[in-house]
């Protein structure tokens, strides 16, 4: 099943990053969850996330922001280190509750209840217009790196974020897609050192495979979404997406998955 879910929602998730605020780090880590610990799910959406964004550097790098990228993305660096030793350390921690249904146990695990609100504040974030009118002065650019670094490595969720601070640069559009996926490159390879180093990734050939499947599947969205309009509508899209994510995020604190 993990075959189906995971590539399917990395080619949906990568194709609508490039016409809605959902980036893919926000769609593609409660369908790992679905099927694996949630800081391997984060571990393994990052990999997806990396390899995502080099691929859309590579197409759009020239147009990034030297300066946005400096001011921005340098700082981000060990703010996601950060981040990334926090989840690690989360995930020694013992559950802090537990509940039997129908015979089987359900643990609620701090890990799960901080990605979980976490996934709730960045979807809401990214759908309610209130949060989407935060933006925040050109001036603020390290502090923005600072926050998205850190929540990049701790959950991977860090678009809202980079596009409240990167809105009033004065880039243009396809100068925010660009020094987007390079300071998003810049939050990821630093948090994979950790990631790698920290968890067990479940490391078999299977798992290998399915990433390269859901890498493949990005990377087609990527295209696609490059060679078509920007003019899209995925209003009632991001409504149904939004809905999905809440209730994945709600199942996950509660200890279901």
């Amino acid at each position: 099943m993990e075959f189906i879910v995971v590539p399917a929602v990395s080619f949906i998730a990568s194709l609508l990053s490039f016409y809605s605020g959902f980036g893919l780090g926000t769609m593609l880590l409660p369908a790992f969850a679905l099927f694996f610990p949630v800081n391997t799910a984060v571990a393994l959406t990052a990999v997806v996330h990396l390899l995502n964004n080099l691929v859309k550097g590579a197409l759009v790098f020239k147009r990034a922001s030297r300066d946005v990228v400096l001011r921005f993305g340098l700082v981000a660096i060990p703010a996601s280190l950060l981040g990334a030793y926090v989840l690690s350390r989360l995930n020694d921690l013992t559950p802090l509750s537990s509940y039997d249904i129908f015979g089987r146990s359900f643990f609620i695990t701090p890990i799960k209840l901080i990605i979980a609100v976490s996934m709730v504040l960045f979807v809401s974030w990214e759908v309610f217009p209130p949060f989407q009118k935060i933006t925040f002065d050109r001036k603020f650019l390290p502090v923005g790196g600072v926050f998205s670094g850190f929540f990049g490595g701790l959950s991977g969720q860090q678009g809202p974020l980079r596009g409240a601070f990167l809105v009033k640069t004065g880039l243009t559009p396809d100068g925010f897609i660009a020094s987007s996926a390079v300071i998003a490159v810049l939050t990821d390879i630093p948090r994979l050192s950790i990631y790698f180093t920290s968890f067990s990734l479940a490391g078999t050939g299977k798992n290998l495979t399915l990433l390269a499947v859901a890498t493949g599947a990005a990377i087609l969205g990527v295209w696609l979404g490059n060679a078509w309009s920007r003019q899209i509508s995925m209003k009632t899209i991001k409504i149904l997406v939004s809905v999905m994510l809440f209730v994945i995020a709600l199942a996950l604190g509660a200890g279901l998955i």
